[in-house]
């Protein structure tokens, strides 16, 4: 058994106080909250079952997945018009320049906080 995988490897729970699976060998029946949602579930409240754990070179240690059972999960909640309003209204809000006060169809990034054609303009000025 390789370093990596015994790290990851503790079924019962006694290393890291939750049952813990290397990446790819979690039992059936356990599932991310991605794979939940792929599935029209989310978690519902239940406490975190186990955890999926993998070394990662790239991020300088381990990392960790949560897992929860598919069978406590409840439906998905359904969005309403008054989300799908207050989205499309903080939407607009991410659209609109603060300077000249248009909607210019993107979302202004927030290093700059303006939109293109003021920035352009404000560098002429400069210039």
């Amino acid at each position: 058994m390789s370093g990596a995988f015994g790290k990851c490897f503790d079924p019962t729970g006694a290393r890291y106080g939750i049952p813990t699976y290397p990446w790819r060998l979690a039992p059936d029946g356990l599932a991310t909250r991605r794979q939940l949602r792929e599935r029209g579930l989310r978690p519902g409240g239940q406490p975190i079952a186990a955890q999926i754990m993998r070394v990662s070179r790239r991020a300088g240690g381990e990392r960790v997945s949560y897992l929860y059972r598919v069978d406590r999960a409840k439906p998905v909640r359904p969005v309403t018009s008054r989300k799908w309003g207050a989205l499309a209204l903080a939407m607009l809000a991410r659209r609109t320049c603060p300077r000249c006060r248009l909607d210019v169809g993107y979302c202004i990034p927030r290093s700059r906080g303006i939109c293109g054609m003021c920035i352009a303009t404000e560098e002429q000025r400069t210039t």
